[in-house]
């Protein structure tokens, strides 16, 4: 099996430039040789000269790849650019000790935005990475969309290192900011009734003010949330918002509430609303079937 080192090898040998492999290469060779803290800095940054900073646009065999070498990684919206500064960190041979934690720590105290998301993206491949909980900790605090995605979406991180209580946090920020919560590695199996309560009392909330119901919060219940979260699933159906309606749809699936769906299928005129019922019932309701239902990835 490939390692993590080993597909962001391959990645960027197909992805990028012969120039960009050259510098990267260049840099990797300084830095496993060991450098001081600032020129590791600087060496981060300066990627950007020659990367690129583009979407990677990975092939399905190398999306595969990516998560038979770990499990959770997903690199289908990762840049160039976040590619060549994560295998520059790796480059390390120090990382699992005190002057590769301190190095990472002083990539996060200068970066830019950008440098950030790459950072966050290396969290998941670094040793002991509990010692970086803080760090993620703060990203999840941004109000910078790409900034929290990184450090919530696309990566086991979170998954594997954030208790009860920071998890429960970060998923519903992903709802506040925006963030692609179907991409959230482990939702499905870190569901639990608090996490449907705090999921359930945002519903109120926005139903009191008049606001829309992120359709992505349906994804927050699972079996938990009992008949307040019924209720709440089958008030969005009554609605005319059809992403809200196809994602409550599957709530009330993943609810295992198929009996009721089945009801409503019966009466539901022919449409979107009425696929994605039958998709539900047909056992399609993971997480990963919102795909289907993100703006942001509609042509």
């Amino acid at each position: 099996m490939s390692s993590p080192r080993d597909v962001l090898d391959a990645l960027i040998a197909a992805h990028t430039s012969v120039s960009a492999r050259a510098a990267l290469d260049k840099a990797c060779d300084e830095v496993s040789a060991g450098v001081s803290a600032t020129r590791f800095c600087s060496l981060f940054s300066m990627q950007s000269r020659s990367a690129g900073r583009g979407l990677l646009e990975p092939t399905d065999a190398e999306r595969d790849a990516a998560q038979s070498a770990l499990p959770g990684w997903e690199i289908e919206l990762w840049t160039k650019l976040e590619a060549v500064r994560v295998r520059l960190i790796l480059a390390r041979t120090d990382l699992a000790e005190d002057a590769g934690r301190q190095a990472i720590e002083e990539l996060f105290r200068f970066a830019d935005q950008g440098e950030l998301r790459a950072l966050y993206r290396s969290l998941a491949f670094l040793p002991a990475g509990e010692r970086f909980a803080w760090q993620a900790a703060e990203g999840c605090r941004t109000n910078m969309l790409d900034v929290f995605t990184a450090v919530a979406c696309d990566t086991p991180y979170p998954r594997v290192q954030f208790d009860d209580v920071a998890w429960r946090q970060m998923v519903i920020k992903a709802l506040f900011v925006g963030a692609p919560a179907w991409r959230i590695d482990g939702l499905d199996e870190r569901l639990d009734d608090e996490l449907a309560r705090m999921a359930l009392d945002l519903v109120e909330e926005r139903r009191s003010a008049g606001r829309e119901i992120q359709h992505e919060l349906w994804l927050c219940l699972g079996k938990h949330g009992g008949d307040r979260a019924i209720a709440a699933l089958e008030s969005e159906l009554a609605t005319e918002n059809t992403r809200g309606r196809r994602a409550a749809a599957y709530g009330l699936a993943r609810a295992g509430a198929d009996t009721r769906l089945a009801e409503l299928a019966e009466n539901e005129p022919a449409g979107p609303v009425a696929d994605a019922m039958r998709d539900a019932l047909g056992g399609n309701c993971a997480r990963t079937v919102f795909r289907a239902l993100d703006p942001r990835l509609e042509n």
